[in-house]
């Protein structure tokens, strides 16, 4: 039995600062190729798409700001063929796997564990585990601010960047609306009560890295996960993603926690 965990989950719910913990673990080479393998939807293989999270909602002035559907096509692949694609595109040569679940993703994942031959069992735990094949490091990664977390996910949402600095051509169509951010909060609150819920019951202590700790000592952090994978922390490289929020961010932020206030919205 190795000493060391051979592979490493990031927990996490949207813009909680995940991407950029994994594409820096990414970028030391040694730290497995952490996707977020879990997102794709069975019916049209695709993440999901900006009104597929505002699903429910009937308030036109926020679904005119979103994509209109795209079709897509079914994912036909049997369990055992994506097990198996999942595990060997997330590993680098030297055994290290690494990958990425939200909350939202949990679902999917059991549904999709349940169909394999030798499943060891149906809670997540067991899922994870015969997915990725061994027990992985778990790392919590959440962000206390979640008005500002809500902010950036409806920015992306709308312009469809999820990464690195904002397009201007596609950030000038995105608009502030105080109902769908309030629908954002409530959603990514759901995920880390989910979360916490979870680790509470199973008795689960992870990696716990607050965004504001995460995005100050990155390299200290990768640091450190590459050290308990048994790898040489030394390789833990700079940032390699820059911060989205902005001064457009910022004020959308104090706009909507004014709103909250007088309307009475979710914080």
């Amino acid at each position: 039995m190795p000493s060391h965990p051979t592979a490493y989950l990031v927990l996490a719910s949207q813009r909680s600062g995940s991407t950029l913990l994994v594409e820096t673990l990414r970028a030391t080479g040694v730290a497995g190729e952490p996707g977020e393998f879990f997102q794709y939807l069975p019916h049209t293989s695709m993440s999901p798409q900006p009104r597929e999270w505002f699903a429910g909602v009937e308030d036109e002035s926020i679904l005119r700001l979103l994509d209109p559907l795209i079709e897509g096509k079914p994912d036909l692949a049997p369990p055992e063929i994506w097990r198996d694609y999942i595990r060997t595109v997330g590993r680098t040569p030297n055994g290290i796997w690494g990958g990425k679940l939200m909350w939202n993703q949990t679902p999917l994942l059991l549904q999709r564990a349940a169909g394999l031959p030798d499943r060891s069992g149906a809670d997540l735990m067991s899922a994870i585990r015969d997915v990725i094949g061994s027990d992985p490091l778990l790392i919590h990664v959440y962000r206390p601010d979640v008005v500002s977390q809500a902010v950036s996910f409806w920015r992306a949402v709308q312009t469809r960047v999820w990464r690195g600095r904002p397009d201007p051509i596609r950030d000038a169509r995105a608009q502030y609306h105080a109902g769908a951010i309030a629908h954002v909060v409530k959603m990514l609150r759901e995920q880390e009560q989910g979360w916490r819920k979870w680790f509470a019951e199973e008795g689960i202590e992870p990696m716990d890295v607050p965004y504001p700790v995460l995005w100050r000592n990155l390299t200290s952090i990768v640091g450190t996960i590459l050290e308990a994978l048994g790898q040489d922390p030394r390789l833990a490289p700079p940032p390699v993603l820059q911060r989205q929020a902005d001064q457009r961010s910022d004020e959308w932020v104090e706009r909507y926690r004014a709103d909250a206030a007088r309307l009475g919205l979710p914080t």
